[in-house]
């Protein structure tokens, strides 16, 4: 059964990250090897739960809230960038006393793995990574397919546009990128319960500008992966329109060495979409990575 938002923050607790409250979620054997959990745009490290039990029996795992969605605080008018919630997310793990970790993320999570490996490669990253698992991202803005509610958001309409949000709308968005196996009714009340609490709409269109970010950064952020110094692997959900068969074909033409793993009629949430498909995959890429 899926955990419902209000049971998932009920496991979790609270650290301070530069005077904000941040959620963080942790769990797992004390000694096991660590594994971070990075989530996405625009809901929260729920995302994970149902793939959190398994993992959970192997590893000692550490999630956490980005800055400005789910569970952590929401400042007003603040400017976020992916660099600060690399910070945060460094912040968790030193939060959870773990100094090595191997990193599982998606979406926007990918776009702040990508800063964690640009920052090993350049012998300033506070912890060590062991591997990276990518779920479906915009590792690369020119194969990017951002859909319309995403394009609005980063106009100058965006924040007209975030008033307007509302359950049907998110529904009708997150149904389009789904693959074969569609948002159920609860799943939907959840993401938007995350994504709307504590004033989290007004927060979308400046939380968006990671994709600007991401144009901005590429030469860094793709040269990451070029270069990554631990093991990486990409689980994709092909039927995804944003980020799917066509993203694999670029990072396949880019010739960055990746154990790939395609999800045919999966769409942009591979772990709630096709959650065992999703941990096997994860567990074969994890069983690569030095312990």
């Amino acid at each position: 059964m899926t955990p419902s938002p209000e049971s998932w923050q009920a496991a979790g607790r609270y650290f301070d990250f530069r005077g904000r409250r941040v959620f963080i979620r942790t769990d797992g054997p004390a000694g096991a090897p660590a594994l971070l959990l990075i989530h996405g745009f625009p809901t929260a490290s729920w995302d994970w739960c149902r793939l959190w039990p398994e993992l959970a029996a192997t590893h000692r795992l550490v999630a956490a809230d980005m800055l400005g969605l789910g569970f952590s605080a929401k400042p007003r008018g603040h400017r976020y960038t992916v660099a600060e919630q690399a910070d945060l997310f460094v912040a968790a793990l030193a939060e959870a006393g773990i100094g090595e970790a191997a990193v599982l993320a998606h979406d926007l999570g990918d776009t702040v793995a990508q800063e964690l490996i640009a920052r090993a490669l350049e012998g300033r990253l506070p912890v060590k990574l062991r591997g990276v698992i990518l779920l479906n991202g915009g590792l690369f803005p020119e194969t990017h397919r951002p859909v319309l509610l995403q394009r609005l958001l980063l106009s100058p309409l965006g924040p007209l546009i975030a008033r307007l949000s509302s359950r049907a709308r998110l529904g009708a968005s997150l149904t389009q990128i789904a693959g074969d196996l569609k948002p159920t009714a609860a799943e939907l009340d959840a993401m938007w319960l995350l994504m709307s609490r504590d004033g989290g709409l007004a927060a979308l269109p400046r939380l968006i500008r990671y994709m600007v970010e991401r144009r901005d950064n590429r030469e860094r952020w793709v040269g990451a992966l070029q270069r990554c110094p631990v093991p990486l692997a990409i689980v994709n959900g092909s039927a995804d329109p944003i980020s799917g068969a066509h993203m694999v074909a670029r990072l396949r033409e880019l010739a960055i060495p990746a154990d790939i793993a395609e999800l045919p009629g999966v769409g942009h949430y591979p772990q709630i979409e096709a959650p065992a498909a999703v941990l096997a995959a994860v567990r074969r890429a994890l069983a690569t990575m030095p312990a």
